[in-house]
């Protein structure tokens, strides 16, 4: 009866978790010009958000409290024009962190180093290197068939899922306001809010920055990111008409920055209702005994 007891009140706390839709963001962002110095100011206060420091250990790990991927030290064969697997950042380099794309989109691809294939993406269009600026040299980030990526977090190197306080982009040719946005979802996947990324200060090579974090803690369980009005292709040329009022606004991703993940609620509940099992059990052996 006793081990009834604990078990049935342990999991009452993983049964479910409450919205955080009414969460409480600090909001880091900025349009700047096609000198990374334009938005490296915000950038650096997110960070200081975040916590961590300056001096990165391994997997792009910042003093155990946030996680970075530039995606420089991607290998030649997981970057354009091959697809970068999925969970690269949670297994060959485990910094928590998996990406995939909603259909049409078969994926995601890091963008080639000089030398190896053409840069910036002129693998998908030759034009995309005079419409994007790298803001870490020299790799870029984007989904391939989708404009939208999701960013899902867990315990690094693990298919345990994982909250996080913060997250933040860099972007790169951001044309049109409300064209590209980040919208954050709670481990309940209710929407945490929709924020968008300032328009660049020049018409073409620009970087953009947003970062995003909440008062309350980790409590980001995965994020969405569309980025442009368009995902790139062949013939797809940023500035293009695109509908019956608008233009095509085709934008790229740079350095991802977040908070180190964190156990969901329901994983320390697992926990503690496996320890309260362990010392059930003990204490009817100890019983037994006597």
């Amino acid at each position: 009866m006793q081990m009834k007891l604990i078990l049935g009140a342990l999991s009452a706390v993983s049964l479910g978790l409450p919205s955080l839709a009414g969460a409480t963001p600090i909001v880091r962002s900025v349009g700047g010009d096609s000198t990374p110095a334009s938005i490296t100011g915000v950038r650096d206060q997110f960070r200081v958000d975040l916590g961590g420091g300056t001096v990165a250990g391994p997997n792009g790990s910042f003093g155990g409290l946030r996680r970075e991927i530039n995606w420089d030290g991607v290998p030649d064969g997981s970057s354009a024009p091959n697809n970068l697997p999925g969970n690269f950042f949670n297994s060959n380099s485990p910094r928590g962190a998996e990406f995939s794309t909603p259909a049409p989109g078969t994926g995601v691809q890091v963008s080639a180093n000089s030398g190896i294939a053409p840069v910036e993406f002129d693998n998908i269009n030759p034009t995309y290197s005079s419409d994007f600026r790298v803001f870490s040299s020299q790799r870029l980030f984007t989904g391939v068939g989708s404009n939208v990526v999701d960013v899902s977090f867990f315990l690094p190197g693990t298919t345990t899922p994982a909250l996080v306080s913060g997250f933040g982009s860099v972007f790169t040719d951001v044309d049109l306001t409300s064209s590209t946005k980040i919208e954050f979802f709670d481990a309940a996947n209710a929407s945490l809010g929709v924020f968008n990324v300032p328009v660049g200060t020049v018409d073409s090579e620009s970087l953009s920055f947003l970062g995003v974090s909440f008062t309350e803690g980790a409590i980001i369980s995965h994020v969405q990111i569309t980025s442009g009005n368009t995902a790139l292709g062949a013939g797809v040329n940023d500035g293009a008409p695109f509908g019956p009022d608008n233009v095509v606004d085709v934008v790229a991703m740079d350095d991802f920055i977040y908070a180190a993940p964190v156990p969901e609620p329901e994983t320390y509940a697992m926990l503690l209702a496996g320890l309260g099992l362990i010392g059930a059990i003990s204490r009817r052996r100890k019983a037994s005994m006597n």
